[in-house]
């Protein structure tokens, strides 16, 4: 049926009073704030989990040591010769700490222990550092890719199959004793030592990764663009924590939080008495 002129002015009087799309909910739609992949190299795995690395090991050689835009870490350039067909096989790594063109690596169980090598968790030994560790065995290396990041073997159990490692954050994980990893840690180290100096240097840093820089503190706002802003003084006027169901507009802060504040009392010293442990 077609709307009487009251009703219709009725409906356009309700959008219009309507706030702004804040910046939040505009970032999930993609648009312009999609990843910058153009000048990207690729897609950066280990080696197919196949036969020759299952039972034995096989050899590559680093054929040159690249810059990948938006990415901290330099990546290597491994050519292997395929085991199955007549053919040569480029492979991308995150390039280890000491790696250098020419080097032969070798990737599967019988492996040496040597930087740049790759090998299952399950046959190195308790205290190795190791990146570029896979949580899965087989899906190209997933934990500890971020330039200077490495684990540390911690335990190993062999009648279960499992291996616990110490990742970068410090906590704890378990995987699985076929999951492969790279011997070393990440090139690029101490990247984020020297300071950004100027907002020049950021905008340049930020235009290879994606649209999210710079960015505005919800409270320095006005009251239409962000839930958490305008007053006479910036402050958040309201709890900052916000339950998992609100809407789209109005979810800013701690979403769903179970707890905030500092940890004080009994949880204070057990988290310390964790923190001392990981050490």
């Amino acid at each position: 049926h077609a709307l009487s002129s009251a009703e219709e002015l009725d409906s356009c009087s309700s959008t219009s009073t309507m706030g702004r799309c804040i910046l939040a909910v505009r970032k999930g739609k993609g648009s312009i704030f999609k990843s910058h992949t153009k000048h990207r190299k690729g897609a950066v795995s280990l080696r197919t989990l196949d036969f020759a690395e299952r039972t034995g090991y096989i050899k590559g050689v680093v054929k040159e040591i690249i810059h990948d835009p938006g990415r901290g870490a330099p990546l290597a350039v491994v050519q292997f010769r395929s085991p199955y067909s007549y053919k040569i096989e480029k492979e991308l790594f995150c390039a280890a700490e000491g790696m250098y063109t020419g080097q032969f690596i070798y990737c599967g169980k019988k492996a040496q222990l040597t930087v740049g090598n790759v090998l299952p968790a399950g046959e190195l030994p308790e205290g190795t550092v190791v990146c570029n560790l896979e949580h899965r065995p087989g899906n190209g290396g997933t934990i500890a890719r971020a330039s200077g990041d490495y684990c540390t073997i911690m335990t190993q159990d062999p009648d279960a199959k499992k291996t616990r490692v110490k990742l970068p954050s410090g906590a704890r994980k378990t995987v699985s004793s076929a999951c492969r990893c790279m011997v070393g840690i990440i090139a690029g180290g101490g990247r984020i030592d020297k300071p950004m100096l100027k907002a020049g240097t950021a905008f340049h840093k930020y235009k290879a990764k994606r649209n999210e820089w710079p960015k505005m503190r919800g409270v320095a706002l006005n009251p239409v663009e962000h839930p958490f802003g305008g007053g006479n003084h910036q402050h958040i006027g309201k709890p900052s924590t916000v339950a998992r169901t609100k809407a789209a507009g109005r979810k800013v802060g701690l979403i769903a939080a179970r707890r905030t504040g500092r940890l004080r009392g009994g949880k204070a010293t057990q988290a310390l008495a964790e923190k001392a442990k990981e050490k």
